[in-house]
């Protein structure tokens, strides 16, 4: 190939990328609609965060999120007062106490792991299943009984359609009933309410997903297994759940584009991991 035919080749190649890239930016700019978002609170952090990123990338698009607990994400779709149903587990089959929603389609989002989590007075660093289970099903009701101080237990259940109690009445209790304990048992709608409650209860025990917890709690360790990512990913903490963006049929437009971005390697190895959240491809 002579010099004359190599400067065409390359003028060539530089002008495909150039009109790709042109084009690509055309069809960003172009996505345009509304995206609601209704559902888990568990979710919550990982959706807004997502929300944030999305709409500065594509600024004709609006996502409007909020968290009333797992049970109403699919509802809401349902009703079609919602795009995507956030939920803490796959709505589309049946789980214990619920029955499927028929007819909508589950994409896996994020690996959640939950924690059972104290009042930072409270002197205890460690419960087995079965002493989780006495606590919550109320034969347990002082610290003491489990190696700390003489204390009663005030337990902080979520309310009844929460993903998050779901999955830690499944896996944290063996699929044990919660039982009502008067002055020393409270119920909370949201993961937000939950962390606040158990931080400002002396004696509080309650639970959570990773991304909620901070300082102002302490997250315990269940049968010697601290809830961290890498336990999960290892198989040894096993408090963990898929969350899943539920749709109405298959999703199209902003919607479908919206979950891919969550579902995206760099989404899912970036923002999703900083908030403690596990990418769904981590897990085996």
């Amino acid at each position: 190939m002579n010099w004359f035919k190599k400067v065409s080749v390359l003028a060539l190649s530089m002008a495909l990328v150039a009109t790709t890239a042109a084009v690509s930016v055309e069809a960003k700019s172009a996505l345009k609609g509304s995206v609601t978002i209704n559902g888990s609170t568990a979710l919550l952090p990982l959706t807004l965060q997502a929300k944030k990123e999305f709409e500065k990338l594509n600024p004709k698009v609006s996502i409007y999120a909020s968290g009333k607990g797992s049970v109403t994400g699919p509802q809401s779709v349902s009703k079609g007062i919602a795009d995507i149903g956030a939920c803490d587990w796959d709505a589309s089959i049946d789980v214990p106490g619920f029955k499927a929603f028929k007819g909508q389609v589950p994409h896996k989002v994020a690996v959640i792991p939950f924690a059972a989590i104290v009042n930072k007075n409270v002197n205890v660093s460690n419960l087995t299943t079965e002493q989780l289970q006495g606590i919550f099903t109320g034969t347990i009701t002082n610290w003491k009984q489990v190696g700390g101080q003489d204390a009663a237990i005030v337990v902080i259940n979520r309310a009844f359609g929460s993903g998050t109690r779901v999955n830690f009445q499944m896996k944290a209790l063996g699929g044990k009933e919660t039982v009502k304990k008067d002055k020393n048992y409270k119920e909370v709608s949201s993961s937000g309410d939950m962390k606040t409650n158990v931080a400002t209860t002396p004696g509080a025990i309650g639970y959570i997903d990773l991304a909620y917890v901070n300082s102002d709690v302490k997250a315990v360790k269940i049968n010697d297994v601290a809830p961290t990512a890498d336990n999960v990913i290892k198989g040894s903490y096993k408090v963990w759940a898929y969350g899943y963006y539920m749709t109405k049929g298959q999703p199209t437009g902003a919607t479908k584009a919206f979950i891919d971005y969550v579902q995206s390697k760099a989404f899912q190895e970036g923002s999703l991991k900083k908030l403690k959240f596990i990418p769904i491809s981590a897990m085996k």
